[in-house]
């Protein structure tokens, strides 16, 4: 592509060289800068890319794209770019270039697919899959991106981040779009906002599910009010939003929002309101049963229990109604999807089952098990550990939820990282002990299912909590392959013969 083409939707100045010369390759990754690349410089919170760009020049990079003042570069660079030719071109942010400059390489395929992005600081990885159902229900063929990777038709891709850099989320649309998907299905984080990841691209149907304080500090948000407003920001981007009226932080959301706005909520003044819910347990699957009126009425069991999984299942439910799909898919749908490690049922005997879920704080966990306590088990059992390296109030606060609402909590480990799984242990009774609740202390995780397999009596729900999709434990900076399904499937295999 030639470089005045691939410039076209980007602001720049041309600092020195010439626009009339092919590019072979857009990258931003001084690794893989080849002959003829244009190299665009992200400046880092902890690399910055103009340090290489003496070496960029000496690999044979055509152009490059600079944030920094031309006269600001070491004179060493400034005469390497010189000497092997290099075209330089100025821009204000180099990640909003990147962006545009993305969209432009592959051909803008978002434009040719109807496209969701959910934000929110829960349920987005649910909501997601929720709306993929439901697509898939219509008849539809939907991919999806976001916090388990990239789902192409059945094909998993895994990624870093939960919202991917702006080339590669191009990059895997694009690849969508030549495998005959017709609409994406995206979790948007509020980096992804923020960090202009997701520029270039109109979201045909914005997604709001609830706002807590979360990413608050280091390099993601210095307060909850950035946080908040780098969420909002999806509803400057996109058509339609469609929002949770009952989250505190709605009418924030909405504020500077340019996008024709759909609430859903429990008020009878909200365009889509709940009007009935009843928990129910069909074929030994923990589910509601929901009723909805407004624009639309609509009517469907969601596979997945909770009061927050209502919420979700009326996001997708809502979403799905507004792009036009028939109710029948709604009902399919939702009564039939399978999130990984999201309130996910993974064994049920008709005496017992065991629930895996990523919750990981105490407000998730507590979450969580006020949910399952709701479906009157006969005992509520609880796995869980922390991750070391991390905030140790977490661990009090999962110890205090474990405490009040868990029968039984079995303390195990987690992504122990570089602390030692006995020390993490010490910190979540500071939260367990005051409550007097029950608990043995397994530090082995793979040992800790099997008890809690091993000692269920007939009635019990047991949560395996805190690593939820995850697929290893993280020890001492090495990734061992651990994943709780299979775990548990090992156990029941081994305990009971797999029946």
């Amino acid at each position: 592509m030639y470089l005045t083409k691939l410039l076209e939707k980007t602001d720049y100045t041309l600092v020195r060289g010439t626009l009339d010369r092919e590019i072979a390759s857009l990258v931003y990754d001084s690794r893989k800068v080849e002959e003829g690349s244009l190299f665009v410089c992200i400046s880092g919170t902890k690399v910055d890319a103009h340090f290489f760009l003496a070496d960029v020049a000496r690999n044979g990079a055509a152009a490059v794209v600079i944030e920094k003042p031309w006269l600001e570069l070491s004179e060493v660079i400034r005469r390497a770019l010189v000497d092997a030719g290099v075209t330089v071109l100025q821009v204000k942010m180099a990640r909003v270039a990147l962006a545009s400059l993305s969209a432009t390489w592959f051909g803008y395929p978002m434009n040719k697919m109807t496209v969701v992005g959910v934000t929110g600081t829960k349920g987005k990885t649910t909501v997601t899959h929720m709306i993929v159902s439901i697509l898939q229900a219509a008849g539809r063929n939907p991919g999806i991106i976001g916090t388990n990777g990239v789902k192409i038709n059945g094909v998993h891709y895994d990624t870093t981040l939960t919202t991917p850099e702006s080339y590669t989320l191009q990059y895997f649309a694009a690849k969508m779009l030549e495998e005959g998907v017709d609409s994406v299905v995206m979790e948007v984080s509020s980096s992804g906002l923020k960090f202009h990841r997701v520029d270039g691209i109109s979201f045909d149907y914005g997604v709001f599910t609830n706002l807590s304080p979360d990413h608050i500090g280091g390099l993601e948000h210095p307060d909850f009010a950035d946080y908040r407003a780098s969420k909002a920001l999806l509803f400057r981007r996109c058509k339609e939003g469609i929002l949770n009226a009952d989250d505190e932080n709605y009418l924030a959301m909405i504020k500077d929002a340019t996008c024709r706005i759909i609430s859903f909520g429990a008020d009878p003044a909200d365009d889509y309101s709940l009007t009935e819910v009843k928990y129910e347990k069909r074929n030994d699957k923990l589910g509601c049963d929901v009723k909805v009126d407004g624009i639309h009425h609509l009517e469907f069991f969601a596979d997945m229990p909770g009061l927050f999984n209502v919420y979700n299942a009326m996001a997708a439910a809502v979403t799905a109604d507004r792009m036009g799909l028939p109710e029948e898919a709604i009902t399919r749908g939702l009564a039939d999807v399978r999130v990984d490690g999201r309130m996910e049922e993974v064994y049920a005997n008709g005496d017992f089952s065991v629930i895996v879920d990523y919750a990981h704080n105490g407000l998730s966990a507590r979450t969580l098990l006020e949910t399952l306590r709701s479906y009157q088990p006969k005992r509520l059992v609880v796995v869980f550990g922390c991750g070391g390296n991390r905030d140790p109030h977490r661990r009090y606060e999962m110890g205090a939820a474990a405490g009040k609402y868990a029968d039984l909590s079995i303390i195990t480990e987690d992504n122990s990282r570089f602390e030692k799984a006995e020390d993490i242990i010490r910190d979540i009774h500071i939260g367990l002990d005051p409550t007097g609740a029950e608990y043995v202390d397994i530090p082995d995780r793979r040992q800790a299912i099997r008890y809690a397999i091993s000692h269920a009596e007939k009635g019990d729900i047991i949560a395996v909590i805190g690593k939820g999709h995850e697929d290893y434990q993280e020890i001492e900076g090495v990734r061992h392959h651990f994943s709780d399904k299979e775990e548990i499937l090992e156990a029941v295999k081994l305990l009971y013969g797999g029946n």
